[in-house]
C-alpha cells in the first residue's frame, strides 16, 4: 500500500519501521518536534532520524493545520494513513483522505483508556490485561472502529516499564496484520460499545504526588507505575520531596493517620495508609526503597533513621 504515517517517540518509530519492513510505500513521514516534557522524553525512539536514513521525506509538527502538509498528503494519493502516538486531533480533511481512511494504533484496549498514557492509568487500576487496539479514525479521539486487538496479562508485580516493553514489540505485528485485513477488504470493523469508554489526560507531576488517603494495595501500584524511567511517585518529607522506588504492602494491620512514619516491617518501614486507617484495620505501604532530591537512592531503613512524623502533599 502507498501509505503516509504520523507518530511520535518510540510507538511511532516502531509503526514505521513495520511498514518499511513489510514493503510499504511510505510517501510520507509526519512527526512532532523534541519535547522537553518528562514523559516525551523516554521512549524517545527518533521517527525523523528512521525516515531520514530510509530516504523518506519527514515533516515536524505540532500541529496538522498548515496548506503545505495538506497539499502534499493530497500529491502523495494515498492508500492509507497509519498513525500511532500522534499527540493532536487529525482534521477530518486529512484523517478520511486516503482511500482506505486511517488506521490509528493505541496502546489500550479500546474503548476503555482513550487518551493518554494508559499503560499507567491501567496499572493504578489494578486492570488484569492490557494491550493495543488498532482502529479506523473517525471525528471521536480513539473512538473508531475496531480493526484488531492484542492483549497481554499484568502480573502482579509488573511495572509500567515491563509494561510498555509487551506492548511496543506488538506494534509491528498488528499494524501489519490490520493493513493486510483492510487490503483485502475481508473484516467487519466492530462499532466501540461506548458505554464502556473512558477517556485519561495527560500525566504531569501532581499526578504523582502519593495521596495517603488510598489504600496501601492502590499506592503499591501506583509506585509501579511510576517506575523508572517514568517521574517517581513521592511524597515531602521534612519540607523535602522523597521519590519512592520500590514499596510493597504490609503484612500487619496498622491505625492512625495517613502519611504516618510508623514502624519497620520486613525490608522496609510501615508508612500508615487508607481512608479508614484511624480504625486500625487498614493495611499500610511497606516503602523498601528511596530517592532523595538529589538523586540518592537509598534502602528506606537507611533513610528513616527513626520512626515518627509524616510524609505530606506539600513541602
Amino acid at each position: 500500500m502507498r501509505v503516509a504515517m504520523f507518530g511520535y517517540q518510540t510507538w511511532g518509530h516502531r509503526t514505521l519501521r513495520a511498514l518499511i519492513d513489510a514493503g510499504h510505500d511510505v510517501a510520507l513521514v509526519v512527526t512532532h518536534p523534541k519535547s522537553d516534557h518528562a514523559y516525551e522524553k523516554i521512549w524517545s525512539d527518533s521517527v525523523a532520524d528512521l525516515a531520514e536514513a530510509n530516504g523518506i521525506r519527514a515533516l515536524l509538527r505540532q500541529r496538522p493545520d498548515d496548506a503545505e502538509l495538506l497539499a502534499e498528503l493530497k500529491e502523495a494519493d494515498l492508500d492509507l494513513i497509519v498513525a500511532n502516538n500522534w499527540r493532536t486531533w487529525l482534521p477530518p480533511e486529512i484523517f478520511e483522505m486516503p482511500r482506505h481512511g486511517t488506521l490509528n494504533v493505541h496502546d489500550s484496549l479500546l474503548p476503555a483508556y482513550a487518551g493518554f498514557s494508559p499503560l499507567i492509568w491501567a496499572l493504578i487500576n489494578g486492570e488484569k490485561e492490557v494491550g493495543l487496539t488498532a482502529h479506523l479514525m473517525d471525528a471521536d479521539l480513539d473512538a473508531g472502529d475496531i480493526v484488531l486487538q492484542r492483549s497481554v496479562p499484568v502480573g502482579p508485580k509488573d511495572t509500567t516499564t515491563d509494561l510498555f516493553h509487551r506492548t511496543v514489540d506488538l506494534i509491528a505485528p498488528i499494524t501489519t496484520d490490520a493493513i493486510e485485513l483492510i487490503a483485502k477488504g475481508n473484516f467487519t470493523p466492530v462499532k466501540q460499545d461506548r458505554s464502556k469508554a473512558s477517556f485519561f489526560h495527560k500525566r504531569a507531576l501532581q499526578d504523582s504526588l502519593i495521596d495517603w488517603t488510598w489504600p496501601a494495595d492502590e499506592i503499591e501500584r501506583l509506585v509501579r507505575a511510576q517506575s523508572d524511567p517514568y517521574p517517581n511517585a513521592f511524597a515531602y518529607h521534612r519540607g523535602k520531596q522523597l521519590r519512592v522506588v520500590r514499596s510493597s504492602v504490609s503484612t500487619g494491620l496498622y491505625g492512625g493517620t495517613p502519611g504516618r512514619i510508623f514502624i519497620r516491617e520486613g525490608e522496609g518501614v510501615v508508612i500508615v495508609a487508607g481512608p479508614e486507617a484511624r480504625r486500625g484495620r487498614s493495611h499500610g505501604l511497606v516503602i523498601e526503597r528511596v530517592r532523595t532530591e538529589d538523586g540518592t537512592e537509598l534502602a528506606a531503613t537507611e533513610y528513616f533513621h527513626t520512626m515518627g512524623g509524616y510524609l505530606t502533599n506539600r513541602p
